[in-house]
């Protein structure tokens, strides 16, 4: 497997792919091609034999120096339980410290318990549940 920085035209290969990891779930709009025009230098794409196997879209936050932020991740069904993800994170985790930031946030839905799983076990933190609609529950995350 080969991990490597997202570009432009990898949008194209992604988004027709992204209703379908989500199991029917509309999700492709909420990745538009700005993502992968300009968060390449932290957002990364997985492959393996010249397949996208995964993805990270991440950037640093602008109005947090410290802070950077975990827009969407995804890792195609049949690779799911090979760390694929979490060397994705750790791509994600190395490029923001280079850029002096140590806070990771990033949002997930109550719907998916897998995603919830998986960010508690990588030490994310619950910092809020969304309460005026129940759509959203806020991690944390403190880099060392």
């Amino acid at each position: 497997m080969k991990i490597r920085s997202v570009e432009g035209a990898d949008y194209y290969v992604i988004s027709p792919l992204i209703n379908a990891w989500w199991n029917g779930r509309q999700m492709s709009d909420m990745l538009p091609k700005l993502f992968f025009d300009h968060f390449q230098n932290t957002s990364f794409i997985a492959e393996e034999k010249g397949e996208i196997i995964g993805f990270l879209i991440g950037f640093l936050s602008q109005s947090h120096m410290n802070e950077a932020y975990i827009h969407f991740v995804g890792v195609h069904p049949e690779y799911r339980g090979k760390k694929i993800g979490k060397q994705l994170y750790s791509h994600f985790f190395d490029a923001i410290k280079q850029n002096g930031r140590n806070t990771v946030r990033c949002v997930t839905s109550p719907v998916n318990k897998a995603s919830f799983a998986y960010h508690t076990k990588m030490g994310f933190e619950i910092e809020q549940v969304n309460k005026a609609n129940q759509d959203k529950i806020l991690f944390i995350k403190y880099l060392n």
